[in-house]
């Protein structure tokens, strides 16, 4: 059976695994552990990050813009670009989808990761429905500070980071409002596309900031992200960041 490595409420990984089940794919899901994961996933498929998918042929695939080109290799329907035929918006979609990995996902990443600085004890709320056991209490506020310090430099994640992220963000949900009524995103809740998965995936995890909830809140970007992904885990709750980080 394929194995898919991911991070419990890592949000790429969410979204590969929502396309394994559009698309019927059986697949063993494999938990690490943050910030364990890094060197073990440098280990096995020589990329520190997850998801990454093993084939039961022993084929490996590390990314999710890369695992879902392989999940539509494997089987056809449902797709999750638009065919061939129609380039413009394939083209489109695929577009849609290079900016959600590299610009929207690291950024939603950045966020959490200066709101958990700000907030520890909002971590476990991050490992709600994880199969791995939960550590007593004590032991999260112990090495909640270093797993977040490791994290927030894996990440590029700097105070300074952070705010112009919180800052740029009602820009970025205005492009993602754009694309949707451009007809490029959301065209068919039941058949979406790898963008409207790698996008939808890192717009759920900002719905968890508190302080980000309300730029989110009633826009085309949110009702994407919760169609999509209504149980995603994780609450850091409002007033965590300093006022003047915050766009007005």
């Amino acid at each position: 059976m394929h194995k898919l490595y991911v991070v419990h409420s890592s949000h790429p990984s969410e979204a590969v695994r929502r396309a394994l089940a559009l698309k019927g794919i059986p697949c063993k899901t494999v938990e690490l552990l943050i910030p364990t994961h890094a060197p073990l996933m440098r280990l096995r498929f020589g990329e520190r990050t997850v998801p990454a998918l093993k084939l039961d042929g022993g084929e490996k695939v590390s990314g999710s813009r890369a695992i879902m080109r392989k999940l539509d290799e494997l089987v056809a329907d449902p797709p999750l670009l638009p065919p061939e035929h129609e380039p413009a918006l394939r083209a489109a979609v695929l577009e849609a989808e290079r900016w959600g990995d590299e610009v929207l996902q690291p950024l939603a990443r950045r966020i959490a990761w200066g709101a958990l600085k700000r907030n520890p004890r909002a971590i476990p709320s991050y490992q709600a429905a994880s199969r791995l056991p939960r550590l007593p209490r004590p032991v999260v506020k112990l090495v909640a500070p270093a797993v977040i310090a490791v994290e927030r430099r894996m990440n590029g994640a700097s105070d300074d980071v952070v705010r112009a992220d919180l800052r740029a963000l009602p820009a970025h949900l205005d492009h993602v409002d754009g694309v949707i009524a451009a007809g490029v995103l959301g065209r068919d809740d039941d058949r979406p596309s790898a963008a409207d998965l790698q996008i939808g995936s890192s717009l759920r995890l900002l719905g968890t900031i508190g302080d980000a909830r309300p730029l989110l809140a009633g826009r085309p970007a949110e009702a994407l992200a919760t169609k999509l992904f209504a149980d995603f885990p994780g609450d850091v709750p409002a007033g965590t960041f300093p006022p003047d980080w915050l766009a007005r």
